[in-house]
C-alpha cells in the first residue's frame, strides 16, 4: 500500500533518499518527464496533449522532523539534537532507529522515582534526555553508530477505529502520496509534482523549486494539525478530524487568493465533498515560497487533518484523505473545461 510505503519510510530534513525512491519507482514510467534538482527536490510531470491546457504545480514535501546523533558519552549514551519541530514532552520512553542499519533504541531519562519533586512537576528538557542502545561504553557504541546519524521514531502503518490510521510522518507523506495517485490518473490539464526537501526546517528545498517552476498555479498539499480534543475551544481547533478537506486562508507565510479560495469552495460544493477552513494562521509550508517565487505564483493550500502532527505517531481519517483527493481532481478538471478564476471581474 502507498501511503504505508511513504510513512514507515524513513526521511528527516536532509536525508528524503528513500522517499525519493519510493516515488522514483511510483512514477517514472507513468510521467513524461522526471528529474532531481541538486537540492533533492522531484519535479514528476505529465503533459496534456492540448498545448494550451493550463499548467498546475501539486507540491507536498517529503521530509519529516525527526532527531540526530549530536554526541556519545562514555557510558554510551547518545545525545541528540531536533531535526525540525519537535515538542520533548513527546519523547520520553519512545522506541528508535538510528542510520541506515536502523540500530534499535530508546530514548531514556531519569526514572521517576529518582527525580526531585521540581523536575517531576515540569516537561524535562530534551538536554536531560538521552538515547539508549544498549551498550556499555563510548568505544561500543561507536561500533554502531556516529555523530551526525538520523534518529527515527519506530512507528508502524496502523488502521484502527472508525476508518483511522495511525504512523508517524504523515506530515506530510499523506500529501505525496494524494500527487501520486493523481499523476496516475487521466488529468485534463498539464500537471508537474513536486516534492520538496527540508521543509520542515525552513522551507529550504521549496526556495528552490519555486524558483524552477513556470506554472499557472501551485496547489500544496499538506498534512495539517487537528487538535479537536475533549478539552479544547471550538475555536482553536483548527481543523476538525473528519470534517474534509482543510483550506487556507492565511498562515504565516501566505495569504491567499479569494477568488482562488472560492472557486475551490465552490467545486467543493457542487460536488458533494465535505471541506473545512484551516482555523489559524499559524505555522506556514511551501506555498509560501511559490506565491513570491520569480513574478509570483498563485497558490492554494489543501491540507489532510490529522492529530499529533510532529510526534512519533500521527491519526488521520481515511475520509479525510480520500475527499482531499476527489476535491483536487474536480478542481483539475474544473480547470480543465473553464480555466484558472482569475480577479479580473472584481
Amino acid at each position: 500500500m502507498l501511503l504505508k510505503k511513504l510513512t514507515e519510510s524513513f526521511g528527516a530534513s536532509g536525508d528524503e533518499g528513500s522517499v525519493r525512491k519510493i516515488i522514483k519507482e511510483e512514477l517514472i514510467d507513468i510521467v513524461d518527464e522526471y528529474r532531481i534538482d541538486v537540492m533533492g527536490n522531484v519535479f514528476a510531470t505529465k503533459r496534456n496533449k492540448n498545448k494550451n491546457a493550463p499548467h498546475i504545480v501539486l507540491c507536498a514535501h517529503m521530509d519529516e522532523v525527526g532527531l540526530m546523533i549530536k554526541g556519545i558519552d562514555s557510558n554510551g549514551y547518545i545525545k541528540f539534537a531536533p531535526v525540525g519541530g519537535i515538542d520533548p514532552r513527546v519523547l520520553v520512553s519512545k522506541a528508535i532507529y538510528i542510520g541506515d542499519d536502523k540500530i534499535p533504541g530508546i530514548i531514556g531519562s531519569k526514572a521517576i522515582h529518582l527525580q526531585t519533586k521540581d523536575e517531576s512537576s515540569k516537561a524535562i528538557p530534551m538536554d536531560k534526555l538521552y538515547i539508549d542502545i544498549g551498550c556499555n561504553n563510548k568505544k561500543e557504541a561507536e561500533k554502531l553508530v556516529s555523530v551526525g546519524d538520523y534518529i527515527y521514531f519506530d512507528s508502524e502503518y496502523v488502521e484502527f477505529g472508525s476508518n483511522s490510521v495511525k504512523v508517524k510522518a504523515l506530515d506530510d507523506r499523506a500529501g505525496c502520496a494524494i500527487i501520486i495517485e493523481l499523476l496516475k490518473k487521466d488529468l485534463p490539464v498539464t500537471v508537474t509534482g513536486i516534492f520538496t526537501v527540508q521543509e520542515e526546517v525552513g522551507l529550504r528545498g521549496s526556495a528552490v523549486a519555486a524558483n524552477q517552476a513556470d506554472s499557472d498555479l501551485a496547489i500544496i498539499l499538506e498534512g495539517t494539525l487537528c487538535a479537536d480534543i475533549y478539552d479544547e475551544d471550538p475555536h482553536l481547533e483548527v481543523t476538525k478530524f473528519g470534517g474534509g478537506p482543510a483550506i487556507s486562508i492565511m498562515d504565516r507565510t501566505s495569504i491567499y487568493n479569494r477568488t482562488l479560495i472560492d472557486s475551490l469552495v465552490d467545486t467543493a460544493n457542487k460536488n458533494n465533498i465535505p471541506w473545512q477552513y484551516r482555523r489559524s494562521g499559524s505555522g506556514g509550508n511551501d506555498a509560501g515560497r511559490f506565491h513570491t517565487a520569480k513574478t509570483g505564483t498563485p497558490s492554494l493550500s489543501v491540507a489532510v487533518p490529522c492529530r499529533y502532527v510532529h510526534s512519533a505517531v500521527s491519526v488521520m481519517n481515511k475520509n479525510d484523505y480520500n475527499n482531499t483527493k476527489e476535491l483536487i481532481l474536480k478542481y483539475l478538471e474544473k480547470i480543465g473545461e473553464g480555466g484558472i478564476p482569475t480577479d479580473e471581474n472584481k
